[in-house]
């Protein structure tokens, strides 16, 4: 099961394995507050098509189209979220934006459920 969580938010048992996929690092967060058990910043969006989306949600479309043709290039990252799904059962995708619905981490979690 992949499940997603603004990074901010606590942690919890619920949350299986927690990967957290930004490319950068979450603003005023401490290694220890993020709990994480693994940082893929290589499966989130390029640096250029993250900064053209800046979270306008009137780019949402583009965006996703453009982020899910970068996804194809990176089928090893996407077989390894899958492998550690078959593994730790529940996999919780991490992610910073405010926008719940409109970020990366929507666009990976429907790539991985296509697989």
């Amino acid at each position: 099961m992949i499940r997603l969580k603004r990074v901010y938010e606590p942690a919890s048992n619920e949350d299986g394995w927690r990967v957290l996929v930004d490319r950068l690092w979450p603003r005023g967060m401490t290694k220890e507050a993020v709990k994480i058990d693994l940082w893929m910043k290589d499966v989130a969006p390029s640096d250029a098509l993250r900064k053209s989306f800046s979270h306008d949600v009137r780019k949402w479309p583009a965006f996703q189209e453009k982020y899910q043709n970068e996804l194809k290039k990176k089928a090893a990252l996407l077989a390894e979220l899958k492998r550690m799904e078959k593994q730790h059962k529940i996999v919780t995708l991490l992610f910073g934006a405010k926008d719940e619905e409109h970020n990366q981490a929507v666009v990976l979690a429907n790539m991985l459920k296509k697989r």
